[in-house]
């Protein structure tokens, strides 16, 4: 049996280190945010690709108009025709960075800014462009394919390929992290996906077969490219969550 002011004094020492041990803990916390924010920041390779987008539509603007189907043509857009018989296969890559009207180009590069950087940060700059491309360029070869099978050919152009196979990869990565990857969630993506293939099929002059082509792909190659992380070494015994 102890004196009342020895228990006091006991309460209050066990009360301080709970509080100590839940600031520390609350300190470590912010230490993860903060490095977790400071990887934010290295996807310089996604903005370095919706820069090229841009500057190059400046340019077809300035030059002529990216409205106009002849003058995008003869500055590499996609013609099954010249890239068949002239084998004129530049234009597979050329063309992912083209689009038509200024409208074509915001919806592509708002999608990319608000994805790349996630997909950028989880396959690492130089791993993240060799995606891009290949996403890009194997949704146009697809295209390409099944082009061929009618009997109107069509200029093609934009980086929508690309992009939706952004989608599909961020939709395999995070679906083996459990769902979540950062700020997006499998039910997220899932929306995406639905509505964006959705307003496709609905609405006319869009290369269907260049999305869904580039979705699949992107889900391949992020098979391909990606390797989860370590998990994080779990809280010492005795911290208090908060």
């Amino acid at each position: 049996m102890c004196r009342p002011n020895c228990c006091e004094n006991n309460a209050k020492i066990e009360d301080d280190i709970r509080q100590w041990k839940k600031l520390e803990n609350y300190h470590r916390k912010l230490g993860m945010i903060e490095m977790e924010w400071r990887d934010r920041k290295k996807s310089w390779m996604n903005s370095l690709l919706i820069a090229l987008n841009i500057i190059y539509f400046l340019y077809l603007e300035t030059a002529g108009s990216s409205e106009d189907t002849l003058f995008m043509l003869h500055h590499g857009a996609i013609y099954a025709p010249l890239i068949v018989e002239k084998r004129e296969y530049y234009r597979l890559l050329t063309s992912m960075f083209m689009h038509f009207g200024i409208h074509h180009i915001t919806n592509n590069m708002m999608f990319l800014f608000m994805l790349g950087d996630n997909m950028e940060r989880a396959l690492g700059s130089g791993k993240y462009l060799l995606f891009y491309l290949f996403c890009g360029v194997g949704a146009n070869v697809v295209s390409l394919i099944v082009g061929l099978q009618s009997s109107v050919q069509t200029v093609g152009a934009g980086a929508s390929g690309a992009i939706f196979g952004v989608i599909g990869g961020l939709l395999y990565i995070v679906t083996i992290n459990r769902g979540y990857l950062e700020d997006l969630s499998t039910k997220q993506l899932m929306i995406i996906i639905i509505l964006s293939l959705a307003f496709g099929f609905t609405s006319t002059g869009v290369d269907n077969v260049a999305h869904v082509a580039g979705l699949v792909t992107g889900i391949v190659l992020a098979a391909v490219f990606y390797r989860k992380p370590r998990p994080r070494p779990k809280p010492e015994p005795g911290y208090w969550e908060i």
